[in-house]
């Protein structure tokens, strides 16, 4: 089997696609940016007219967990600890507050939009990224 024959490759097409459809329908049914950052800040803070945000929320429980049960999806094996896992987060959502942005607003939809903010904020935290990595495995943490 070829890499782009492969069942992941279909996957993760699958889920772009499905990324970039629920980005639109946010824009066009209730005028706002698909920032997971703020969505969730607004879900679990903010009540009134934007209850919406805890069906987006519980849309990104909910959808995985029935691709995994009609097995279009598998349980991808963790490759980092738990400790690892919530100290990245951890970072992410302090390099998000304090860059005031978050990665998918600026990485899916500030980009469809071909905004230049949003693309040398992408670049950033790619950089960054591959510089954390790189660092981690210098010192032996990966």
């Amino acid at each position: 089997m070829t890499f782009l024959g492969s069942r992941r490759v279909t996957q993760v097409i699958i889920g772009g696609l499905l990324i970039g459809l629920s980005s639109v329908l946010l824009m066009a049914l209730q005028g706002r940016i698909a920032g997971i950052s703020s969505i969730v800040y607004r879900a679990s803070f903010v009540r009134g007219s934007e209850n919406w945000t805890l069906w987006f929320v519980l849309g990104l429980m909910v959808g995985p967990a029935i691709l995994i049960a009609t097995g279009l999806a598998a349980v991808p094996a963790l490759e980092s600890s738990w400790l690892q896992i919530l100290i990245g987060g951890l970072l992410v959502g302090i390099g998000t507050k304090l860059g005031s942005g978050c990665t998918s607003g600026h990485g899916v939809c500030g980009i469809g939009r071909g905004s230049l903010r949003s693309i040398l904020a992408t670049v950033t935290f790619m950089a960054s990224g591959a510089v954390a990595v790189l660092a981690m495995r210098w010192v032996g943490l990966l």
